[in-house]
């Protein structure tokens, strides 16, 4: 029997080592999608494949699927009859084997006490690019299989017990573009993997083997409680949601358009399953399925955690795996939910963040007070070119936004579920990149009406200052968040490409196009969905956001029934009135 000290002090050390992982692989990174967008991660899983610790500051769908890809890394070892040693590092993207999708390469460090493995450390990030039919890697949503969605690693050794492969690194170079930014990024992921290795072995010989392995167990333990106790404190009963995402709007071919993802969360006991059956089936030749282990089990998993065990309400949490153990989740082979290899997935952020919506859609039916209302989905941009020193690749993450929430209104023009990214910073891109941005602002003609309004999206527009290329990847340009109860729907998004004298608007999902100097992206962001009556927000709130600019006079009055002088004093009479008409 573990005493709970040692335990917490066990647990905030591997917390701690995860951490020091995840900001040495940002300040040894060469691209802005780790060192400032922070699409990355990093943790500590146990000799059995259980998640034991997480990177704070990385994204979910990072470091969450980190189990995932050793379990996937051990069974495709044990498949070809090899085995771990001390000095390996393994590199791994199969996205039918743990991985979140190809472009986030995992890099897995065994850990070894003499002969005897430990456990693992592992950084996973997503890469500018990995060698797929077109540059980036996002808006590759043309690819046919996984084949065209750039290089698959499966479990291959890029250090064998100390020893370098330095062949493999060969074909790195010589099939990715922008080489040396994503070789570089990829030997900072070896690097923090390593440092965490070191960190972890001193920990355990610090308090030998047994004791180590004894919190570990207690730690898993205590958050599988926490989590039971917060079913437990459900009632008994199933609830379902379902939602509509835009699939390929410009498709002739029905099956690819107004795809249905429908979620139904059943509460029984101390356990909960998530059905995913009813999710539309998945698409065979384009890459908007979601791997079942890396991104749906990510999404499910995160969304019941905030939903549940909020840290504003319950303070600090380990986040391991003891969190999944009461949950289970279903989804038909075949459904976009649980694709068939060779079924390309290279593009199932977006679907897979309203995934996470729709089982937050589902439990909003039982615990109202928990949630938010529909959630403004993201897009990813993925510009390129080409100059004298060879090609260049940035991926953009255009923010989302979330839904009003009990007492609060939605977060603006941020990344939402589980993303949690951060937008590049506008002297960055300049200061790298053949690219100008003109604007950059939030939205002001909509707003997702409700007692607590959704958040707003933001507006940014990019000028191309070369000739290049721009890959689009996103959803939620036909669909509009969800509003809840008597909340209004939020607004969509959308995409101009301005050339010329030539304006046209592009859908949410758009394959490679050249593009030339001096062409300009307008991308127009969506507003989350409103929660609560319109007519019931204070009507101070509603004359605050007018005097920011987000909303007109027009809007206030049409839709909060809140009218305003043009001095934007309140109108009380007039106010009362419209409320009443109501």
């Amino acid at each position: 029997m573990i005493d709970p000290v040692t335990v917490s002090v066990i647990h905030g050390a591997l917390e701690t080592i995860a951490v020091e992982m995840g900001y040495k692989l940002m300040r040894m990174a060469h691209s802005s999608i780790i060192r400032e967008s922070e699409d990355f991660g990093a943790g500590i899983v146990d000799r059995h494949g259980r998640g034991l610790a997480e990177s704070a500051q990385s994204t979910p769908l990072q470091s969450g699927p980190l189990p995932g890809y050793v379990r996937g890394m051990l069974r495709q070892l044990e498949a070809r009859g090899d085995t771990l040693h001390p000095g390996d590092v393994v590199m791994h993207n199969d996205a039918y084997a743990g991985a979140s999708h190809g472009p986030d390469v995992g890099f897995i460090v065994p850990v070894f006490m003499g002969d005897n493995l430990v456990g693992f450390t592992a950084t996973t990030a997503h890469h500018l690019d990995i060698g797929a039919l077109t540059p980036g890697s996002c808006g590759i949503v043309d690819a046919i299989d996984a084949y065209a969605e750039g290089l698959q690693f499966k479990a291959i050794k890029v250090f064998d017990r100390g020893v370098r492969n330095d062949a493999v690194w060969h074909i790195l170079r010589d099939n990715i573009r922008a080489s040396d930014l994503v070789v570089g990024d990829m030997e900072a992921q070896v690097a923090a993997a390593r440092i965490g290795a070191d960190r972890l072995l001193d920990l355990i010989r610090r308090y030998g083997l047994e004791t180590f392995e004894a919190a570990c167990d207690a730690s898993l333990d205590y958050t599988e409680k926490l989590m039971r106790l917060a079913i437990t404190a459900l009632p008994d009963g199933t609830w379902s949601a379902e939602t509509t995402i835009d699939g390929f709007t410009d498709s002739d071919d029905p099956a690819r358009r107004d795809l249905k993802i429908v979620a139904t969360v059943t509460v029984a006991g101390d356990q909960l399953l998530v059905d995913l059956t009813g999710t539309a089936p998945q698409v065979p030749d384009r890459p908007i399925n979601m791997p079942f282990v890396g991104t749906v089990d990510i999404a499910v998993w995160l969304t019941i955690r905030s939903i549940l065990l909020d840290t504003a309400e319950h303070g600090h949490i380990p986040v391991n795996e003891g969190l999944t153990r009461p949950i289970s989740i279903v989804a038909p082979k075949g459904c976009l939910a649980n694709p068939i290899f060779p079924a390309p997935t290279i593009a199932r952020f977006a679907p897979g963040n309203q995934l996470a919506d729709t089982v937050m859609k589902a439990l909003a039916q039982v615990v109202p007070h928990q949630v938010s209302a529909g959630i403004g989905n993201l897009r990813v941009m993925a510009f390129s070119g080409d100059t004298a020193e060879g090609p260049w690749v940035h991926m953009e993450i255009f923010e989302g936004s979330y839904g009003g929430r009990d007492g609060a209104d939605g977060m603006d023009a941020v990344d939402t579920l589980y993303a949690n990214t951060r937008n590049n910073p506008v002297e960055d891109i300049e200061s790298h990149l053949p690219l100008r941005v003109r604007r950059y602002e939030l939205r002001e003609d909509a707003v997702g009406a409700g007692r607590w309004r959704g958040g707003q999206g933001s507006v940014r527009e990019f000028e191309m200052l070369a000739d290049g290329g721009v890959s689009i990847e996103g959803d939620g340009h036909k669909h509009r968040p969800w509003g809840f109860d008597g909340g209004a729907d939020g607004h969509a998004a959308t995409l101009y490409l301005q050339s010329g004298n030539e304006r046209r608007e592009l859908p949410s999902k758009s394959p490679y196009r050249r593009v030339k100097r001096g062409d300009t992206f307008l991308c127009i962001g969506p507003c989350g969905g409103g929660y609560g009556p319109p007519f019931l927000r204070a009507p101070e709130a509603v004359r605050a956001d007018v005097a920011d600019g987000l909303l007109s006079r027009a809007d206030a009055a049409a839709a909060f029934g809140v009218v305003l002088t043009e001095a934007l004093a309140i109108d009380d009479a007039a106010t009362a009135s419209a409320r009443a008409r109501i």
